[in-house]
């Protein structure tokens, strides 16, 4: 399944969903800011992945892979192994759970993605979808 996080196809996918979901649109509409992921080795992933997303008032502007997070400064990076990612993107784990037992990891304004946990909760949906798609 470690195709799925490195795979340019992936991130097409999840931003075409993204741009193209009115539910998503609405949720996020007042969201403003890029993101990171830093996805670490473990299961079928022997080397970390670094992935862009450019997310601002509902819809994707960007996204892409990254040789390294040294290329962007995102508004928030997000940090978890391979196999939670993959948890998470197959719900199987909770991504509220994951952070609040560190599973999944954020750097940025916890803050504002607290006020703001509906649009990250749509955000996995959307992103849930995806990988649903991709796996059958």
């Amino acid at each position: 399944m470690a195709e799925i996080f490195l795979s340019q196809d992936w991130l097409d996918k999840l931003s075409d969903k993204l741009n193209h979901d009115a539910r998503y649109a609405q949720i996020a509409s007042k969201w403003e800011g890029d993101l990171t992921f830093e996805i670490l080795p473990g299961g079928d992933l022997a080397q970390p992945v670094y992935l862009y997303l450019d997310l601002w008032h509902g819809t994707c502007r960007q996204a892409k892979m990254l040789p390294g997070l040294q290329d962007v400064s995102a508004a928030f990076t997000l940090t978890a192994t391979y196999d939670d990612i993959t948890k998470i993107l197959t719900g199987k784990l909770d991504p509220m759970q994951a952070l609040m037992t560190r599973k999944l990891r954020v750097q940025g304004s916890m803050a504002y993605m607290m006020r703001n946990v509906p649009t990250v909760l749509d955000f996995v949906r959307v992103a849930r979808e995806v990988t649903s798609e991709i796996l059958s």
